[in-house]
């Protein structure tokens, strides 16, 4: 009984699991645990070409460092499995201690003495569903904030110039990302290719409405400005005061913001 438990411990098999892997094993603790794990690299390849759409959204700040990453599966029903999260919490946990800049960085880290991608596949055995990293942002600056929706499918960073700042103004902005889903931080950022089609959109509007074609690219360009201002985090209205802009309450909290991250399941 003991030499299952330890088994369990190690590897999170469940007791049957364990069990039968032990007997298999001859008692060979060592043999017990590469079957459990063979097991896992076994369920991992038969079910590469399932779709994981389910999964945890977990993010984490620590002074000027924040992380957000999504471990994804194939049911909710596993995704809100508590030692599910527990994993997804413990790979999270590493990405704040060796701050990975690259998603084969974090992959490659150690958990236990097994590299995140191990155990990721050890815990497929397990389930029996396929499971995937599938998201790692962060974000970097002289405070930083992390917010996490309920439910675990959410989760946003926020990162300002300033040391020092009070937190729940740079949390405040974070949760406005998760809220309004800006495109880019400012309208410098946005990528040319939105604006392209903004402005077209803006002008074929604009003829469906009978303007002149002379009036086109003018009335594209304000439609295309309204669009930053609903659409870029910083010019956007302020969740919790609306007659400001989010730049505006960064400012009067003596704080600029340098970059943001939202990650949910399913996005583009």
């Amino acid at each position: 009984m003991a030499e299952i438990s330890k088994l369990r411990t190690m590897t999170g098999a469940g007791m049957m699991d364990c069990k039968n892997a032990l007997i298999e094993a001859d008692n060979d603790f060592e043999k017990a645990v590469e079957i459990i794990r063979k097991k896992g690299q076994a369920v991992a390849a038969k079910r590469s070409d399932r779709e994981a759409s389910e999964g945890c959204v977990l993010a984490a700040s620590n002074g000027g460092f924040a992380a957000v990453l999504a471990l994804k599966c194939e049911t909710d029903f596993v995704a809100k499995n508590a030692d599910f999260v527990a994993l997804t919490q413990s790979i999270l946990d590493v990405a704040m201690a060796s701050k990975p800049t690259t998603f084969a960085e974090l992959s490659a880290l150690t958990i236990n003495g097994r590299m995140v991608s191990e155990v990721i596949t050890d815990r497929s055995g397990i389930t029996g569903e396929k499971m995937e990293l599938d998201y790692y942002e962060f974000v970097q600056g002289g405070t930083t904030s992390a917010y996490i929706h309920p439910g675990n499918k959410l989760a946003t960073l926020v990162a300002v110039a300033e040391e020092g700042v009070d937190a729940q103004v740079v949390r405040d902005v974070a949760m406005q990302a998760a809220a309004m889903n800006p495109v880019s931080l400012d309208r410098s950022s946005v990528p040319q290719k939105v604006i392209d089609t903004e402005l077209e959109v803006g002008r074929e509007k604009a003829r469906e409405e009978g303007k002149p074609e002379a009036m086109l690219e003018k009335i594209a360009q304000g439609r295309l400005n309204k669009f930053y201002q609903e659409s870029t985090l910083l010019e956007q209205a302020f969740i919790k005061d609306n007659k400001t802009t989010v730049e505006a309450y960064l400012k009067a909290n003596n704080a600029t913001a340098v970059a943001f991250k939202r990650v949910t399941l399913n996005q583009d």
